[in-house]
C-alpha cells in the first residue's frame, strides 16, 4: 500500500536474538528459473516481501499454479501448465527483477516479450548487457515503444565478456545458456552470493555449470531440466540491516543464521567503528556487541567481494552518528545517493562531492522528522537513522520498504525498536502518546 507510513521513534539499546528470512535477490532470480522446468518445485526460506508476491503473480499470469504456505515459508510452484511467453506490462513496471524471466522464457519457448522493468529510482540500471549478449547468443529481438519482443529459431553457445560484472546479466543470460548447445563462458561474471545460490539450483535441475577463475562461468547446455526443492539463501542485507541497527543504538544481537562468509569486508567496517563481532563455526552466525563511541569509516561499494552497494545507504546512516568523518564513493548504481538530502533534513552532515561521493562528518544528535523513502535501501537508511534521532521521524514511501524486506519492522520491535507501521496519517491516541508524546482530544 503506498499511503502507509512507517513511524520512528527514538529507542533503547536493541537487544536480543533474530532470525533471518530467504536473501530477496536470490529468491526472485530463482523463482524465475523455474519457468526453465516443467513439473513442480518446493522452495523453502521463502520471504513474503511484495517483489516475492509479484514474482508469484506473474508466474500465475504466464500460467503457472502457485501455493504460497506462510507458516513455513515454503512456495509450491507448478510450471507445467505455463502456456505464455507475454509479460504482464504493468507487472514489468512494478520491479526490475521482471527482466530476469526473459532468459527463461527464451530457453523454454524460444520467444518472449516483456516491457522495460520498472523499480526504485536509482539511476538507469540498464539492461543493455542483457539484450547485447541475448544478440550474440542467436536472439532477434524489435523494440517497440516501451515492449521488447525477442525470438529466435537456432541458439548460438558463445563466449560472453561483460563489460561489467552486472548480476541480472550474469544471472539472465547464464540460465538461457541452460539450454543452449554447445558451451557458454560469461567473462567477468558476477559472482555474489545470490548468483551461487542460483547456480546451485540450475545444478539441481540438472544443468552442467562450472565456475572457474577468474570470474568465469562455463555452461555446456542440456535438453531438459527438472523441478526441484531448494531452501534459499539467507539474507546478507537483512543481517546487514540488523547489525547496523544494534550497532547505531549501542545494543548487541545474536544472528544465528548470518551468512558471515559472504560479509567480510561490511563486518570488517563494524569492526574498524570500533563493534566488537564474532562469527560462528564455518563462517555462518554474527554476534554483535556494539561500542558506545564508533569512529567513522571510509568505503566504496564494488561488486563481491568488495562492500555491497545495498549496504552503503544504511552504512552511511551510521556513519552520520560516528566520531570523525568518512568517505563514502558509489560505484555499482550512478543515482544512489538520494538518501542524502533526507538524512539532511534530520540534521546530518553530509557534504555531496559529486554524484558518486560524498563526505560525513558525524554530528552528536539527529533530530525525527517527515521523510521520503526513494528506495529499498534508503528506506532502511532512514529507518535507521530515526532509531537515534531525537523525537519522531515519519517516513513515506514504505512499499519500497514492502520490496526489500518481510516485516523487518516486526523484528526489530521485538528487539526493543519503537517502530509502527501505520495506515496514511491515522494515528492512534496509542502512537500519538508513545511517538509524539502527547495525546489527542480529536477522537481516532
Amino acid at each position: 500500500m503506498h499511503n502507509q507510513s512507517l513511524l520512528i521513534a527514538q529507542s533503547p539499546p536493541l537487544e536480543g536474538t533474530a532470525e533471518l528470512t530467504g536473501a530477496k535477490n536470490a529468491v526472485l532470480v530463482i523463482m524465475a528459473s523455474l519457468i526453465l522446468t516443467k513439473g513442480k518445485s518446493i522452495l523453502s526460506n521463502v520471504p513474503f516481501s511484495s517483489d516475492v508476491r509479484n514474482v508469484m503473480t506473474l508466474l500465475q499470469n504466464l500460467g503457472a499454479e502457485v501455493k504460497y504456505a506462510p507458516d513455513l515459508q515454503t512456495l509450491c510452484v507448478d510450471t507445467s501448465p505455463i502456456n505464455d511467453w507475454r509479460v504482464n506490462h504493468e507487472m514489468m513496471k512494478r520491479m526490475r527483477a521482471s527482466i530476469l524471466v526473459m532468459g527463461p522464457l527464451l530457453a523454454r519457448f524460444g520467444q518472449a516479450e516483456i516491457a522495460l522493468p520498472g523499480g526504485c529510482v536509482i539511476g538507469s540500471r540498464p539492461i543493455d548487457l542483457h539484450l547485447r549478449n541475448f544478440v550474440k547468443m542467436g536472439v532477434r529481438i524489435i523494440e517497440s515503444g516501451d515492449t521488447l519482443s525477442a525470438s529466435v529459431t537456432r541458439f548460438n553457445a558463445k563466449k560472453i565478456i561483460l563489460d561489467y560484472p552486472s548480476v541480472g546479466a550474469t544471472e539472465n543470460i547464464m540460465m538461457l545458456a541452460t539450454c543452449a548447445p554447445g558451451t557458454t563462458k560469461i567473462i567477468n561474471a558476477a559472482l555474489e552470493p545470490e548468483v551461487l545460490d542460483l547456480i546451485k539450483v540450475l545444478k539441481k535441475m540438472g544443468a552442467h555449470i562450472q565456475v572457474v577463475a577468474p570470474a568465469t562461468i562455463e555452461i555446456e547446455g542440456v535438453k531438459e531440466l527438472k523441478p526441484i526443492e531448494h531452501a534459499i539463501i539467507n539474507d546478507r542485507l537483512e543481517a546487514g540491516a540488523l547489525l547496523l541497527a544494534t550497532a547505531i543504538t549501542g545494543g548487541n544481537i545474536v544472528l544465528p543464521q548470518a551468512p558471515a562468509f559472504a560479509m567480510d569486508v561490511f563486518l570488517q567496517k563494524l569492526q574498524q567503528m570500533g563493534h566488537k563481532v564474532e562469527v560462528g563455526d564455518n563462517d555462518v552466525g554474527v554476534t554483535l556487541r556494539a561500542t558506545k563511541d564508533p569512529k567513522a569509516v571510509s568505503f566504496k561499494t564494488g561488486p563481491h567481494p568488495q562492500f555491497p552497494t545495498d549496504l552503503q545507504a544504511p552504512m552511511m546512516a551510521a556513519q552520520c552518528v560516528a566520531d570523525g568523518t568518512s568517505v563514502i564513493e558509489e560505484t555499482v548504481f550512478e543515482n544512489r545517493l538520494m538518501h542524502v538530502r533526507e538524512l539532511q533534513k534530520m540534521g546530518a552532515e553530509v557534504k555531496v562531492i559529486h554524484d558518486q561521493k560524498v563526505v560525513v562528518t558525524g554530528v552528536e544528535q539527529l533530530y525525527g522528522t517527515s521523510v521520503i523513502a526513494s528506495d529499498i535501501r534508503a528506506s532502511c537508511a532512514l529507518m535507521l537513522a530515526g532509531l537515534v534521532a531525537q523525537g519522531t521521524t515519519i517516513m513515506t514511501g514504505v512499499h519500497h520498504w514492502q520490496r526489500g524486506y518481510d516485516a523487518l519492522e516486526k523484528k526489530l520491535k521485538i528487539l526493543g525498536a519503537q517502530v509502527k507501521m501505520v495506515d496514511g496519517q491515522n494515528f492512534s491516541v496509542q502512537d500519538k502518546r508513545l511517538f509524539f508524546g502527547y495525546e489527542s482530544s480529536v477522537k481516532d
